[in-house]
């Protein structure tokens, strides 16, 4: 399946590596601390993400106030996203979290919208891979895929819960190869890739770095990878095989291609053009660094820095194939 979405990201990959430093408006500049309101609990990825923009901001004195990182993870993410709606105008605030921000309203009853936030950046995009046991007897993409046709819904893959970006995918990989496994979701891509490991599941789509532990100890070996390019870390993983060596899945006959969590920035809604500017001028910054580079390589995430008009097209494809799985699935919130 291909649609507008398909190839966006890699084409924000692509800007990335030629995004500017922005000039920020001298006009504004933060008077108090500023709150990074995470939508996620302690540990996880965007709460990472958050301090890590927070540890390199203060490192290299980008800001003249402090930092401070609250996790506000209830609701699957909203009470973030509320807290923006309740914030309208506070230069002060900053909301991480990845495409939950547009996802939650399509599936919840929630009290916010798009409107009541300030897309800034994309700032990472967390790749999906295609896993299967190492003990696994399916050693191709398309003799996995064979046996979700032969017996539908007897193969179980698992992911992070449900309605959410595994569970997506999963449903993507049905449509596309006529095939149906199972969906069976955890509370976190660990948890998966533990489950995968012990052979528990036929497969999963964890992201690199909640499977790697497994990969590298021999549990789990990666099919493909959905991205419209091979990765690009040539770091020996398991044996000889690095992240670059896992082919696309699109190569693998699987035409699902590009599909990524992006790393998401948002302010409450309302804040004036110079508090953007001044915000987009630190987030650049901040991925000019070193630190920021390694943050990257290590979570084996790609480099991916979209805002502006791009960012909204962005934001508006992922929506759209979303909205068009939800309701296909029936997961629209009534």
């Amino acid at each position: 399946m291909k649609t507008k979405y398909m190839g966006m990201w890699a084409a924000a990959a692509m800007l990335a590596a030629q995004a500017p430093v922005l000039a920020a408006d001298a006009g504004w500049a933060p008077s108090r601390p500023i709150e990074f309101v995470v939508s996620a609990g302690p540990g996880g990825g965007s709460d990472q993400f958050a301090r890590v923009v927070q540890s390199i901001a203060e490192k290299h004195k980008l800001l003249k106030v402090p930092v401070v990182v609250s996790n506000k993870g209830g609701g699957a993410g909203a009470e973030t996203f509320m807290a923006g709606r309740a914030s309208r105008g506070d230069a002060h605030k900053l909301l991480f979290g990845n495409n939950n921000a547009w996802l939650l309203p399509m599936k919840a009853k929630v009290a916010y919208g798009m409107n009541d936030l300030t897309p800034l950046a994309v700032m990472a995009g967390d790749d999906f891979v295609l896993w299967v046991p190492e003990a696994s007897p399916y050693k191709t993409v398309e003799s996995l895929l064979a046996a979700t046709r032969e017996t539908p819904r007897q193969l179980k893959l698992g992911g992070t819960q449900s309605k959410d970006g595994d569970h997506i995918l999963t449903e993507l990989i049905n449509e596309a190869s006529g095939g149906q496994f199972t969906y069976v979701p955890f509370k976190s891509g660990s948890e998966a890739g533990v489950q995968l490991a012990g052979s528990h599941l036929d497969a999963n789509t964890n992201n690199p770095s909640e499977n790697m532990g497994q990969w590298k100890a021999g549990g789990v070996r990666p099919l493909c990878v959905f991205s419209a390019k091979p990765l690009e870390d040539e770091r020996k993983v398991a044996g000889e095989m690095s992240l670059a060596d896992i082919p696309t899945c699109v190569s693998q006959g699987l035409p699902v291609q590009d599909y990524v969590l992006p790393r998401t920035v948002f302010a409450p809604g309302n804040v004036q053009p110079e508090v953007v500017a001044f915000y987009l001028d630190l987030l650049a910054k901040v991925r000019d660094t070193d630190e920021w580079r390694q943050y990257l390589a290590n979570t084996a995430q790609s480099d991916v820095f979209a805002t502006g008009s791009e960012l909204d097209e962005l934001i508006a494809a992922d929506a759209a194939m979303a909205h068009r799985v939800f309701e296909n699935q029936g997961w629209l919130v009534k």
